[in-house]
């Protein structure tokens, strides 16, 4: 695992000027670098575009309606928690775009007084890069969790802590948003909502 994760960390290292790269790219108008096909998967496997879009929209719609019941929160400190590759950005499909389901969600949650957490496993090295990605899309956050240079927890384990630690701060976390099984088990949450990830095409 340690040395996995560590291959990881030099891999996204090395890649992230050309993280960089696109998000000016995309800043300017100009066609950003294709989405990484993975290695086990086809492009051919997925999907198309607009499926995953339709089938995104049936779980944010969902989640719409929940905060809408739930917010405003009396007497709590509302927080929600998203994901960020595969759900607030469309890493796989449309690279540094913003998914458009979730990003109403966080802008809703905000209006709604409930502060917005992103938790992702991607490494503290392109914290920067990301949360300019982020903010060039519409997003505005509370706080961003990164993955410690020197932390070779699970993904399920990195973002659990994360939320215990966001509730350490007095939040609740009424909603946590994910594509994955690793961004939404461990608890501390209220309640879940998993978009698509076609048996683990979109990790």
């Amino acid at each position: 695992m340690r040395n996995a994760v560590l291959r990881g960390v030099l891999l996204t290292a090395a890649c992230s000027s050309a993280l960089t790269a696109g998000l000016v790219a995309t800043a300017t108008g100009a066609s950003a670098a294709p989405a990484p096909v993975h290695a086990a998967v086809s492009a051919q496997a997925l999907p198309s575009y607009e499926n995953w879009l339709a089938d995104v929209r049936t779980v944010t719609d969902q989640a719409a309606t929940y905060l809408s019941g739930r917010l405003p929160a009396s007497g709590v400190r509302a927080a929600i928690v998203l994901d960020i590759d595969n759900t607030a950005l469309q890493s796989k499909y449309k690279p540094y775009a913003a998914t458009p389901g979730v990003l109403a969600l966080a802008q809703q949650a905000r209006r709604a007084g409930a502060a917005v957490f992103f938790v992702t496993a991607r490494p503290e090295i392109i914290e920067a890069p990301t949360a300019v990605n982020l903010k060039a899309v519409g997003y505005a956050w509370t706080d961003l969790y990164t993955r410690p240079t020197l932390d070779f927890s699970s993904n399920q384990t990195l973002k659990t802590n994360a939320r215990i630690d966001i509730e350490r701060r007095g939040y609740t976390i009424v909603a946590n948003v994910g594509n994955s099984a690793s961004d939404l088990a461990g608890g501390h949450a209220e309640r879940t909502f998993k978009l698509p990830d076609y048996d683990g095409q979109l990790d």
